[in-house]
């Protein structure tokens, strides 16, 4: 059934005939739905298909715009809706079964819509479009409007479900995200609301949300605020919100399919075989685990069982590959490319698998019936099974689409009854043309190409891949069968084709071979031969001329040279059939001369050619541009004829197409790659008729065919896998005769042959089942059999095809014919081979610079060209890829020159001494660009302009009262220029602590740079940059001027002594010291240029000649030695001042050394022979010889002398030179300490500028996030405040709605006032009298969610009951008695009135609830967009508290010498968070007050013991004068008691006294003498002892200075740290101090103010309380 929509439709511009869609047969390339519970439909190209599974009856839905796109399905209502693919597409919704158009939706999508889907209830369609809006839309498709819609750019979803038990929520995934809309509505407004599920990693662990935005309140205390991520990348706006670095990315779970279950939670498979429990209103997600599995399999039939026990794996693996899944009351079923169906039972977190069902092939879609008691599975390539839950499971097939793709097609002969299809796959059909019900069906299992019937005989000829050509006997319809196979070549067979007469069959292979083949079975399908064309075979068409019987057959070739295409045309008669072996020779190559062979050209490529009947013109198809070329055939004969366009047609198709011309010659189609079908009057080329049937979506049509009667036409789509019969819904009378008339005069002809071959293909049917029916031991008979088949089309390597079979038999033949020449050849071979051993083994005998290579002996010439070819091409490969390689090499070398070397203004390069292992570099620079230098020069004079500002600003603050300015004017001068001086020296000599470096030391212009503590703005630190980078630039010069100075002088000095190591070079050689002379020189890191240049010693390997380098080399050879065979031909005076004097004409001083006397002859003799004349010349022979020797010898050591003084020379002055270097040295490590230190400030400026510029993006991101939030608080705002209004206003009507059903209530009485009391009273109890409503008891259903009824079908439901039992109320018979019928009629009324608007009352309270639900969330939007808004405020308020800290809290460089640091426990860290930092002209005034304070105090203390000391000393004189008392009385006690001793007594008594008094001194002076030198003796001892110590000190000193070097290079990095840790802090202590002295004096003065005050107010109130307590007394006043 076909049905058209004539709005719709395209237009028939004037065409006199129409064609209609009669049936389309198809496989569901996408997912197919059921509409009922027998029917289901699915897309196939054009068109929709519903299948009712129970009667196998289709019905066909075309669509008339192009291709079916997204289908879906609304079981409740039973419509279908269906999307097209077209620019800009609909979507249209059609009634079933009757598909009448219910209506049509047209959204926003411009190219396609993916998705369709409606809710479980029916009431609203859900639609998702591609690129590039990927928008969701909400329909009411009864109303066609768009409830609401959403866009999600980049974001294409694969699978959209809406959730069964609440319509409000729509899931949405794909393989990288899950998200649920929430639909949510106020009153008839909808909106789209997404939550993205947060997915857990491939691991299973879920990641912790990121903020990119907000800090996470982090503060460095060395490198400032730690900013986000977006900051730092620069990121503002929406990027910066959404950034994630690289490291918090992690591989996320992968979801493939998704159903919903009915507790509203949402089951997720993914890739990883991970399943997922996602509850919907929390989007909490659950990994379930697995539990041990439980195996229950159905196989298919056609699989074994050895293959189920072949796929044994782990349970987890079981869940990967997971394409769809669906739940039911026994689980969820899930399947995937594995092809087995699982049902898993989940319980809380965990879950068991079973096993069902195995289909051996990727299962894509699981679909229930709507009462849940069928399965159908759909799998990859088409093919749907049916599976039941009955006590018996089983399986069945409900389409089968393993043949794959429809390849050809074909009308059974005669074309009135039957058609035929058959697959890639070779799956052979053949269908019913009334109604497409399937006939029959044979599967070939071998890849097939193409396909065509014999007009004149019930057989089917089959081209395959593999190159064989098969024949199917078709008597039978129900039951065809392979009747005979041909193995024509091992190429594919791409076409196959018969003539109209059905006499010849035509087969072309894709390597240009035609076989021509007899297409009765009478004659075997006897092969004629073949033949070749250039190119590929793109298309064979014939014509049958009646009137001649001959066949014109034509081949279009595309060339393989060029882009034109070839046309081949060639003639077949009857002879041809009778006399085959004539027309072809031994080999089966036909005589093209016998069958007027003619090849033309056209000068343009086609894609399609054909014949007219008349044989005058070829139709032609332009693949370049699209347009119908028409050819005239011309009439002269020549070999080459190039044809001629003579008009040219549009053909109104969309890129390459095909023509086909009908059985009669007058009808020719044209078909396209846009899937329309053009017929045209092949005289006029007119169209007649047009349709669409297929689509440039899938590819356009790939094959269409006539019928023999004209009256049917069949197509099939190249993609799209539709196969479509077409019939004519009118057509013309001229054109109905033309046909009739051709098909009723070649009807006679047809029906004798087919009667003819009919027997015979019977004949070969029954020879073939017999042949099968043979027993085993008959198989060598079977192969006697001439037409014995197999069923299985697979080529061995050991059956020859025709072709080799003609070839074998040919050279067979040949054999026979020149056997006798071929011995004499063989003969001849033979001898030469002796020969060329006898050769061979003499070239082995032969030297090695005689012998020939071995393959020069090999007399195959080709096969010797052919070496030297392939040599010849290996080293022309080897030579470019060394060509690449060195261009590659100079290249990068090239490229190393400029950046490295050319773009140096110095280069790099070191000096070393010449004693010690001392290296100094200088440092390479770069040219300056002009850029630089005049940025450079704008800074210098900017800063020069600001200095003299300062100094100006400075003069005028502090000028000198004008009566003490001087008012000579030279002084004046003087005085400003020495000022000027000052001030420049004083600004050029800062505080060294403020510098940050030394570069003061290297006379360095340090007054252009701003002072640390002024560096706030962003163009004084990049000024600052600049300044310190021209400072580098100047020490940097400076240092390699000093390089360079050095380089000369190391120059001069190799040149000085290379000059002396002449002459001590002679010096030794003439002494024959055999010392080693010291030859200094440069290496190359010191001449770095010299690496650049290759010298030939370099060069290791042989340098190769080109044959001209080698003639002039040889030239100028043979010239240099004729040039001095003359020199030495003419210097005779030359030679003979060699031969007698030795080549000098005055001896030397130098050859005294070499000089020999002579010795007499007489020496040869004994002594005792001598005479006294040989006596005495010997005697003078020995004097020469003594004095030659003194000569000798003084000659020696004056030689040797001036040797040592040379020497001394050298290495005087190269220790020179050293001292130099080691100087250089030291300023070296001095620029590098000042260079790193300068360095470092610009290190540190840079991050200043890099956090700068960081905090500018912050503040820049903040401010866009807060625009962005405010806006969305506006929104919000306007949302809450028009939901409230819309709650207000439906509250308004419900209340006024609640009054008047109140109303009513009261007004029940009044109504009734004449009747009396307890007739009211009982009016009144029957009007609130409310009956239940029945609930009908529900049928148990399969499904999970229960029975799909909506909301609306529910109220409608209740209120058709409420209705029914209304009126059963009113029924007459529940009247009370005595009440009249006017009144019980008004009565009725009254109830129904109230109980309709009771109804009315809960409908309002119901959408008044759901309003008010609204309300509340958009109340929490509002708050949480303001909470984000605070949030945003507070991020910046304290942002731009940490830029203003960090503006402020600058970061200097200090430099810092030993002593200046003091920390307790010497802990030097890098945190000093506890430390401060003071100036140090601050601390030294306070030590000098402590100072004179403690001086003072000093002194105080000694007066203070001056008087101490006076009293202890008079105390002191006191008691020595009562001692001396004591003492001379004691002393007057002892002369009293006075005794004489001994000696007194001797003294008294010796008269010499004094004489034994000095004997007694002279023995005491010689023993003092003796003690002397025994004294003396020790001092000497302790002498040496002392010079030992003195060594011992001056060793330990140098060690000392050794530590105090390394100790100052300690001093110098803890200095450098502690500037690093110094840089912090924004305020001087002395001016904290200041500030806190202000601050406390401030204070004080305020205190004693009020103390004054309160002073004051103290005396007042004494006063006051003395003259009151004075008015206490009594007064005594005297009368």
């Amino acid at each position: 059934m076909n049905v058209r929509d004539q709005e719709e439709g395209p237009d028939p511009n004037n065409l006199s005939a129409t064609l209609s869609v009669r049936w389309v047969q198809g496989f569901p390339l996408k997912n197919f739905a059921f509409i009922n519970n027998n029917t289901i439909c699915y897309p196939c190209g054009n068109f929709l298909i519903f299948l009712n599974i129970k009667k196998e009856k289709k019905t066909v839905l075309q669509c008339m715009h192009g291709k079916v796109g997204a289908v879906a399905t609304n079981i409740p209502y039973e419509v279908v809706a269906f999307s097209d693919q077209k620019y800009k597409p609909s979507i249209y919704i059609y009634n079933f079964p009757t598909l009448t158009k219910r209506a049509k939706l047209k959204g926003n999508a411009q190219l396609d819509y993916t998705l369709l889907e409606f809710s479980y209830c029916g009431t609203y369609l859900a639609s998702c479009s591609s690129l590039p809006e990927h928008e969701v839309t909400l329909w009411n498709w009864k109303r066609q409007v768009i409830l609401c819609r959403r866009s999600q750019p980049g974001m294409e979803a694969s699978q959209m479900t809406f959730n069964p038990k609440n319509w409000h929520q729509l899931c949405l995934s794909n393989t990288n995200f899950v998200t649920i809309w929430e639909i949510e509505r106020c009153n008839l407004d909808h909106y789209l609301k997404p939550k993205s599920v947060n997915l857990p990693t491939d691991d299973g662990t879920f990641l912790k949300e990121y903020s990119g935005l907000f800090s996470q309140g982090l503060k460095d205390p060395t490198y400032g605020p730690v900013l986000p991520f977006s900051a730092v990348a620069g990121l503002v706006g929406v990027d910066a919100e959404n950034f994630k670095p690289k490291g918090h990315f992690r591989p996320l779970l992968h979801p493939t399919a998704h159903c919903w279950n009915s507790t509203n939670d949402l089951y997720v498979c993914c890739e990883e075989g991970h399943i997922l429990m996602i509850n919907g209103d929390s989007l909490l997600v659950t990994i379930l685990s697995h539990k041990p599995v439980y195996k229950e399999v159905v196989i298919l039939p056609s699989r074994t069982a050895s293959e189920e026990n072949l796929r044994k794996e782990a349970t987890h693996s079981k869940t990967k590959g997971i394409n769809t899944m669906a739940i039911h009351k026994k689980g969820l079923f899930v399947s995937g490319n594995d092809g087995i169906l699982y049902s898993i039972t989940i319980n809380e977190s965990n879950y068991t698998i079973k096993e069902h069902i195995n289909l051996q092939a990727s299962v894509k879609n699981i679909v229930f019936s709507p009462d849940y008691k069928r399965m159908l599975l759909q799998t990859e390539n088409g093919s749907v099974f049916s599976y039941t839950f009955d006590e018996k499971q089983k399986i069945d097939t409900i389409l089968d689409a393993s043949g794959g793709t429809i390849r050809a097609i074909d009308f059974v002969t005669l074309g009135n009854q039957y058609c035929m299809s058959i697959t890639i796959l070779g799956e052979f059909s053949i269908w019913s043309i009334e109604d497409g019900v399937p006939i029959s069906k044979l599967c070939l299992k071998t890849e097939v190409n193409d396909m065509a019937c014999c007009p004149s005989a019930l057989s089917v000829a089959v081209g395959s891949t593999a190159g064989y050509l098969m024949f199917l006997n078709i008597c039978n319809v129900k039951s065809p069968s392979l009747i005979h196979k041909i193995l024509l070549t091992r190429s594919s067979i791409q076409h196959v084709h018969y003539d109209q007469h059905g006499l010849f069959l035509i087969v072309g292979t894709s390597d240009g071979h035609i076989f021509l083949l007899n297409s009765k079975a009478s004659e075997k399908f006897k092969i004629i031969g073949f033949t070749e064309v250039s190119g590929n075979i793109l298309q064979i068409s014939t014509v049958t001329v009646w009137e001649t019987d001959k066949v014109q057959v034509i081949v279009l070739a595309k060339s393989s040279e060029n882009e034109r295409s070839q046309l081949e045309m060639f003639t077949l008669t009857n002879n041809v059939l009778t006399d085959a072996d004539r027309y072809s020779d031994e080999r089966g190559r036909l005589k093209n001369e016998l069958f007027s062979r003619i090849l033309y050209e056209i000068d343009y490529p086609l894609t399609s050619a054909l014949l007219d009947f008349n044989c005058e013109k070829i139709y032609g198809f332009c693949s370049h541009v699209p347009y119908i070329c028409i050819y005239g055939i011309p009439k002269q004969e020549s070999k080459d004829i190039t044809l001629k366009l003579e008009n040219k047609i549009p053909s109104k198709h969309y890129g390459n197409g095909i023509l086909y011309l009908s059985f009669h010659g007058q009808w020719l189609a044209t078909t396209g790659k846009d899937g329309i079908l053009n017929i045209r009057d092949s005289n006029t080329l007119e169209p007649f008729a047009r349709i669409l049937c297929h689509s440039y979506q899938g590819k356009g049509i790939q094959s269409m065919v006539f019928s023999y009667d004209g009256k049917s036409i069949i197509v099939n789509g190249k993609e799209d896998g539709a196969f479509v019969c077409l019939k004519w819904k009118s057509l013309s009378g001229p054109l109905v005769h033309k046909v009739t008339e051709y098909f009723q005069m070649s009807l006679p002809f047809l029906e004798n042959n087919i009667l003819e071959q009919n027997l015979y293909i019977i004949h070969l049917k029954d020879t073939k089942i017999f042949s099968e029916s043979l027993p085993e031991y008959t198989e060598s008979y079977k192969k006697l059999l001439p037409f014995q088949i197999d069923a299985s089309n697979s080529v061995f390597e050991d059956e020859p095809s025709w072709l080799q079979k003609k070839n074998q038999e040919a050279i067979k033949k040949e054999i026979k014919i020149f056997s006798g020449k071929k011995e004499k050849i063989k003969e001849g071979i033979k001898t030469l081979s002796k020969t060329i051993q006898h050769m061979m083994e003499e070239n082995e005998l032969a030297s090695e610079i005689t012998q020939l290579e071995q393959q020069e002996f090999n007399l195959d010439i080709e096969e010797m060209e052919r070496i030297h070819d392939e040599g010849e091409e290996e080293l022309e490969n080897i030579k470019k890829e060394a060509e690449m390689e060195n261009l590659a090499k100079k290249y990068l070398c090239h490229i190393l020159k400029e950046e490295c070397w050319h773009s140096m203004h110095v280069k790099g390069r070191s000096l070393k001494s010449f004693h010690g292992q001392l290296e100094v570099k200088n440092f390479p620079m770069k040219t300056c660009a002009p850029e630089e230098l005049e940025e450079l020069k704008k800074i210098i004079q900017l800063r020069k302009i600001e200095n003299t500002d300062h100094k100006l600003r400075k003069e005028i603050v502090e000028i000198q009262p004008t009566t003490l300015q001087k008012t000579d004017s030279e002084e004046e001068e003087e005085t400003e220029e020495e000022e000027e001086e000052k001030t420049k020296k004083r600004e050029s000599n800062l505080p060294n602590y403020l510098f940050g470096s030394i570069s003061y030391e290297l006379d360095a212009d340090t007054s252009l740079l701003y002072s640390q503590l002024e560096l706030h703005t962003r163009e004084e630190k990049i000024n600052q940059i600049i300044l310190l980078k021209n400072i580098i630039h100047k020490i940097k010069t400076d240092f390699n001027q000093d390089f360079d100075t050095l380089c000369q002088q190391k120059e001069a000095e190799i040149i000085r002594v290379n000059e002396r190591n002449v002459y001590v070079q002679e010096i030794i050689t003439d002494l024959n010291l055999g010392e080693k002379l010291w030859q200094p020189v440069f290496d190359d890191y010191e001449k770095p240029e010299r690496i650049l240049i290759v010298e030939d010693h370099e060069i290791k390997v042989e340098r190769i000649l080109t044959p001209w380098e080698k003639e002039q080399a040889a030239l100028v050879e043979n010239y240099e030695k004729e040039r001095y065979l003359l020199i030495q031909r003419g210097d005779a005076r030359h030679r003979a001042l060699m031969d007698m004097m030795g080549g000098v004409l005055e001896l030397k001083k130098e050859d005294i050394l070499r000089m020999v006397i002579p010795q007499p002859s007489c020496m040869s003799k004994p002594d005792s022979e001598w005479t006294e004349e040989e006596k005495k010349l010997f005697r003078e022979y020995e004097k020469k010889v003594k004095d030659l020797n003194e000569e000798k010898e003084k000659y020696r050591k004056t030689w040797e002398a001036e040797l040592r003084k040379l020497q001394n020379s050298i290495e005087e002055t190269t220790q020179n030179f050293d001292d130099n270097l080691r100087r250089l040295f030291k300023n070296r490590v001095k620029c590098d300490m000042v260079i790193n230190q300068e360095e470092l400030k610009i290190a540190n400026l840079t991050f200043s500028l890099l956090l700068d510029e960081e905090l500018q993006t912050r503040e820049l991101e903040l401010n866009d996030f807060l625009k962005r939030k405010q806006k969305e608080k506006e929104y919000t705002t306007d949302e809450v405040y028009k939901a409230r209004e819309e709650v207000e206003i439906y509250r308004e009507n419900y209340d006024r709605l609640l009054a008047e059903d109140k109303v009513l209530e009261r007004g029940f009485r009044k109504e009734f006032a004449e009747l009396q009391g307890p007739m009211i009273e009982t009016l009144y109890k029957m009007y609130k009298h409310r009956p239940r409503l029945l609930k009908q008891k529900q049928a148990e259903v399969a499904s999970p969610f229960g029975e799909k009824q909506g909301s609306i079908q529910i109220q409608k439901k209740n209120y058709v009951q409420l209705m029914n039992v209304i009126e059963e109320l009113d029924n007459p018979i529940h009247m009370p008695e005595g009440l009249e019928p006017p009144v019980w009629i008004h009565f009725c009324a009254l109830r129904r009135i109230k109980m309709e608007n009771e109804q009315a009352v809960k409908q309002k309270a119901l959408v008044m609830l759901e309003m008010q639900t609204f309300f509340q969330k958009r109340t929490e939007d509002d708050e949480k967009a303001q909470m984000d808004l605070e949030k945003g405020f507070k991020e910046l308020v304290k942002l731009q508290e940490e830029k203003m800290n960090y503006q402020l809290d600058l970061t200097i460089q200090l430099l810092l010498t030993q002593g200046q640091v003091e920390m307790e426990g010497f802990h030097f860290l890098l945190d000093f968070t506890d430390s401060i930092l003071i100036n140090r002209v601050i601390i030294e005034d306070l030590n000098s007050i402590i100072r004179a304070q403690v001086q003072k105090k000093i002194d105080s203390m000694i007066v203070s013991k001056d008087v101490h000391k006076g009293i202890f000393q008079i105390e002191w004189e006191h008691k020595k004068m009562e001692m001396e008392m004591e003492d001379l009385s004691q002393k007057i006690w002892d002369i009293q008691m006075l005794f004489l001793s001994k000696d007194r007594r001797k003294f008294l008594s010796e008269p010499n006294y004094d004489l034994l008094i000095n004997h007694q001194i002279s023995v005491m002076e010689q023993t003092l003498t003796i003690m002397d030198k025994a004294h003396n003796r020790e001092v000497e001892a302790l002498k040496k002892l002392l010079k030992q110590l003195g060594k011992f000190v001056t060793q330990r000193d140098s060690a000392n200075y050794t530590l105090s070097c390394e100790l100052q290079e300690v001093l110098v990095a803890v200095s450098q740290r502690q500037k690093i840790c110094r840089s912090f802090g924004s305020k001087l202590t002395c001016e904290k101090i200041i500030q806190k002295q202000y601050e406390a004096m401030l204070q004080q003065q305020k205190l004693v103010n009020i103390s004054r005050s309160q002073a004051e107010e103290i005396a007042i109130l004494q006063a006051e309380v003395e003259r009151l307590r004075m008015k206490t007394f009594p007064a005594l006043i005297q009368v």
